[in-house]
């Protein structure tokens, strides 16, 4: 309901026009975020959302639909409404931390509160340092501290003057892999306790997913599905979204039905028929039944017992366990998830079964 939603998003376009063309960089997006919630944009480079990021922000503006926050109206193309960037209570954390080097770390979180007193600004800077567990930093200068420990200031400062939304662009993508994991984490954790609603920019599955309560996939300037991580894994909307999040393939498949009243349809998969599969489309779903199913990489079950069996072309070591990918004798390729002390050499032939709890099936798509 538009009337629940703290910000909402309706027909968004923005188009850049360069050599007298324009160019499409989002079009038609609409969403929503409730009060407190935390809102990501994910897909390739190009795929729009840094755009869209910046069409809320005020940044840049829009040549269809509508923006609103708080019931209020930030943008609108059809009434030529569109807010100044600093009348809109928003703070924007970037990739580069944007910190003042000739700042000390309070003075850094202090930047934005000189309409406040002195005694009154200085108990907000303290709340916003031990709210991100800096407090002991504040008298230092920012280049003394590691990147992570940079980042979290830069939050600090962003939501010191308490803005009603808070944006992210890519704000850990300067990072290594791991303190990238545990920061999506942490700032999720004071985005929380401080009750901020965030909108937030990634190209990184694992962030997204450590950090949103609801997760957009772009591409090509439109928004293929606004879903929380689950649904957006196992319920993707489009085989876009399906190939872009998380490690799966295609198969050819077949529905058909049993002929028996109230019985489920059957699958039949490369890998064996597939029954009493209750979430299967009906028959006449596809012509002739015939469709392609999503395999993930937690569909497929290594079993020795099984007559199925798959050469082994790659593996990937992941730690407790290795990524293979596998070809079936018929020539279809899949990939599954084994335990890494099951460490099986390329070019090996091992079981394998279907253990798919989720069927996702799209139009067949010929070569």
């Amino acid at each position: 309901m538009i009337e629940r939603m703290f910000l909402h998003l309706e027909g968004v376009s923005v188009r850049y026009t360069r050599a007298s063309q324009a160019r499409a960089a989002v079009e038609a997006v609409s969403l929503g975020l409730r009060q407190g919630q935390i809102g990501v944009l994910i897909g390739p480079s190009g795929c729009g959302k840094t755009s869209l990021l910046r069409a809320v922000a005020g940044l840049e503006r829009v040549q269809a639909g509508r923006i609103r926050m708080a019931g209020a109206v930030l943008s609108d193309a059809s009434a030529g409404i569109h807010l100044a960037p600093e009348a809109r209570r928003i703070g924007m954390v970037f990739q580069d931390y944007a910190l003042f080097p000739h700042l000390s770390v309070a003075d850094n979180v202090a930047f934005g509160l000189q309409h406040l007193g002195r005694s009154e600004r200085a108990r907000r800077v303290t709340q916003m340092l031990d709210l991100v567990g800096l407090a002991h930093t504040a008298r230092r200068a920012p280049h003394r501290l590691s990147g992570g420990q940079q980042q979290r200031i830069a939050l600090a400062r962003a939501l010191a003057p308490a803005p009603q939304l808070l944006l992210l662009d890519e704000p850990f993508s300067s990072l290594d892999v791991d303190l990238r994991e545990r920061l999506a984490q942490e700032v999720r954790a004071i985005l929380k306790e401080s009750g901020t609603t965030a909108l937030f920019v990634t190209h990184d599955q694992l962030e997204a997913f450590a950090v949103g309560d609801l997760i957009g996939v772009m591409q090509g300037g439109r928004l293929e599905q606004w879903d929380d991580a689950y649904h957006l894994y196992h319920r993707p909307a489009s085989r876009f979204v399906a190939q872009f999040i998380g490690h799966g393939v295609f198969a050819p498949a077949r529905i058909e039905g049993t002929g028996r009243e109230g019985a489920a349809p059957v699958l039949h998969t490369p890998l064996g028929d597939l029954c009493d599969m209750h979430e299967c489309p009906l028959p006449d779903a596809f012509p002739c039944g015939e469709c392609d199913l999503l395999l993930r990489a937690d569909d497929i079950v290594h079993d020795d017992a099984s007559p199925v069996k798959a050469r082994i072309e790659r593996k990937a070591f992941r730690g407790a366990e290795f990524l293979y990918t596998l070809r079936l004798a018929s020539g279809e390729q899949v990939m599954a998830h084994v335990p890494s002390h099951h460490d099986h050499q390329i070019g090996e032939w091992i079981g394998i079964r279907p253990a798919v709890d989720h069927v996702v099936t799209f139009p067949r798509q010929h070569a």
